[in-house]
């Protein structure tokens, strides 16, 4: 048997070694550079990775899930089911299901902890594909319950347990809050641990797991509230739980802003250096006027050549710290910014642009004091037709970006740094910084 796993990331990982580990014939594919798994082929692109596939697992996360299907519908054989895996809302299981054909769809609801479980994770399996599918968790060791129905129906499964899995764990990380003010967390701890048939174990899961995936937690929950209030149910604790996440999620942003403040002055030279000449855009990609400067959190925009409408999406939609990330296919016969949409950026708080394509009124830009790193300067207006892509992984300069990814730039370049080494490459950074000083001294001083 041959299966296909799109997105691997720590939960597609575990899922193509179970996979591999019991014989499958298992290709990968993810636009990031993260690892293979042992016994896994890796894939250039999607449409390959499905090639031949009996059965396709997306876990791409439900921001990229209905993409990522309609990139591969038509790549799939008749006989191949589509297994999507992705926490989303019921209606967009349905929308998905109508790309990939209903006879071959199944809605998958994880429903355990894959970090803690692995290919084991119980799930919930709805869809006309959902006989054929189950076979593949059972073989997996997983417990399945297979419900059915049409697609959707296991991921609204998921959305009513996670109206209590994910209120009970802000109410534990809130109980904790409130016991470390009073000087009696661990005695709280004690109270919580002893109520959970998993104990402290079970504690630290549901209290860790809520701050790292608040975010993604809190569209979670909200989607489970919309599901709530469907059915005639006040979702009184479900909103009150989203927003508890939404609160966390912010003070992560906000602890990440300060970050990103740290790194401006630091070269891009020395971070370079420090992350081992990796993440570093190819020489094409430069400042179009001297003295440029950014350090701030990619907002991704994927577009065909010469075509901004998309660059318009995510100007509209933007956030102040944001860096406009442009996937123009190094396209240099039209540009797809000039100063009125700088100024337009500028206003919502964008910090600047990187383009693998053109930009034009550079002397406006230096004037109004917006950044832009592009292969070249263009006085050839955009087409504004579509389609076009925002807040996706994409390729630029050579190097893949995730939104969210930090990008610094200044007068020799740019470079990506996925969020989650930001802290660790900003001391790299300034040991770097701190090394070459001190050897320039020294052959100042005529010591080297």
């Amino acid at each position: 048997m041959r299966a296909a796993v799109l997105g691997l990331g720590e939960a597609g990982t575990l899922y193509a070694a179970g996979l591999a580990e019991r014989g499958w014939a298992v290709v990968g594919y993810d636009p990031a550079e993260s690892g293979t798994p042992a016994g896994v082929e890796r894939a250039s692109t999607p449409e390959t990775a499905v090639l031949g596939a009996d059965v396709v697992l997306s876990l791409v996360g439900g921001a990229a899930a209905e993409d990522a299907a309609g990139s591969v519908a038509p790549f799939l054989t008749p006989a191949a089911v589509y297994a999507d895996m992705n926490a989303t809302a019921p209606e967009v299981k349905r929308t998905i299901a109508g790309l990939v054909g209903e006879t071959r769809f199944a809605d998958v609801a994880v429903i355990g902890s894959v970090p803690t479980c692995g290919a084991a994770t119980a799930v919930i399996i709805s869809g006309h594909g959902s006989a054929q599918v189950a076979e593949v968790f059972i073989g997996l060791g997983a417990r399945v319950d297979d419900i059915g129905g049409a697609p959707g129906a296991a991921s609204g499964r998921k959305l009513l347990r996670s109206t209590f899995m994910k209120g009970l764990g802000a109410l534990i990380v809130e109980s904790a809050m409130a016991g470390r003010a009073a000087s009696a967390e661990q005695w709280v701890r004690d109270q919580i641990a002893g109520e959970l048939s998993g104990g402290q174990a079970a504690l630290d899961r549901l209290h860790d797991g809520t701050f790292k995936h608040a975010a993604r937690r809190a569209g979670e929950v909200d989607a489970a509230a919309a599901l709530l209030d469907s059915l005639g149910v006040r979702p009184v604790m479900a909103r009150a739980t989203a927003e508890v996440h939404r609160g966390w999620a912010d003070a992560a942003l906000a602890s990440t802003e300060d970050l990103l403040a740290e790194f401006t002055g630091l070269a891009v030279a020395n971070i370079g250096d420090a992350r081992d000449r990796m993440g570093m855009l190819d020489g094409g990609v430069h400042a179009m006027w001297k003295g440029a400067q950014v350090a701030g959190r990619a907002r991704t925009v994927w577009v065909p050549r010469g075509d901004n409408l998309a660059v318009h999406r995510a100007i509209a939609s933007a956030r102040p710290g944001d860096v406009l990330v442009v996937n123009g296919g190094g396209d240099t016969s039209r540009a797809l910014l000039g100063e009125l949409m700088a100024e337009r950026a500028k206003r919502r708080g964008v910090l600047g642009i990187v383009i693998d394509g053109a930009v034009r009124d550079v002397a406006e830009l230096e004037k109004i004091g917006f950044p832009a790193w592009a292969r070249a300067a263009c006085a050839a207006g955009p087409y504004k037709n579509g389609p076009g892509k925002v807040d996706v992984p994409i390729a630029v300069g050579g190097v893949v970006v995730q939104p969210g990814d930090v990008i610094v730039g200044d007068d020799d370049g740019v470079i990506v740094i996925p969020a989650a080494e930001a802290a660790a490459s900003l001391q790299g950074g300034r040991a770097v910084a701190a090394d070459e000083a001190r050897r320039r001294a020294a052959i100042l001083a005529g010591n080297a």
